[in-house]
């Protein structure tokens, strides 16, 4: 009865641990990562947001996984790329963890975002930029428009003068540090989330 006790009481002690499950590492053989995957596949298209992620200047695979998994994770609609070649890199597959196959990629090439920002506007998107500039938002005192295209920076040059001019806004991170630039996936992350959290999870409250 003692031995029983003290397992019972070891269980409940574990209920509260970690649950995250990567199911193709995972041994258990009862696990059918074929429903898995097609449970997954089936929410594809139904997030919420209405936020395309556009990365076609950042040229770092890390980078680019690392915002491929972000934006997955928060349910984007869309990740803008420069190449899908990135999709093959050893680099991007580690950091995405397989974020590619539940998220629609998009490629455009840098030379052609005048055109695709000038095309999203017609279809009603706010261009935003992540830059620092005399006229940036702060990021905790912008709202997000529903529907909301966020353009990152190149990892050394920023966004290029000639497609500021085609932002409708600039939004800024506020920072207390001396380094006063933070790492582009991290920047994106950021935004990602507050876009995520003013129109997708308080829709979700007020239901």
């Amino acid at each position: 009865i003692g031995s029983n006790s003290a397992e019972t009481d070891g269980q409940t002690e574990w209920t509260n641990v970690q649950k995250k499950i990567i199911p193709w590492k995972n041994n258990t053989p009862s696990l059918d990562l074929e429903m898995v995957f097609e449970d997954r596949a089936a929410k594809l298209g139904k997030s919420n947001s209405r936020l395309i992620v556009v990365a076609s200047l950042i040229d770092k695979p890390t980078n680019l996984g690392g915002l491929c998994r972000t934006s997955e994770i928060f349910g984007a609609s869309a990740l803008v790329v420069g190449s899908l070649h990135y999709i093959q890199d050893k680099q991007f597959q580690h950091l995405s963890v397989s974020a590619e196959q539940w998220l629609p990629l998009v490629e455009v090439k840098p030379s052609q975002l005048v055109d695709y920002l000038q095309q999203k506007k017609t279809e009603g998107y706010t261009i935003i930029g992540v830059e620092q500039t005399a006229k940036s938002f702060d990021l905790t005192e912008y709202c997000f428009p529903e529907k909301s295209l966020l353009l990152l920076g190149n990892e050394h040059e920023g966004i290029p003068a000639n497609l500021i001019h085609h932002l409708d806004v600039c939004v800024e991170i506020p920072q207390q540090g001396i380094i006063r630039s933070l790492n582009v996936h991290v920047s994106g992350a950021l935004l990602i989330w507050e876009y995520t959290r003013q129109q997708v999870i308080k829709q979700k409250q007020q239901k």
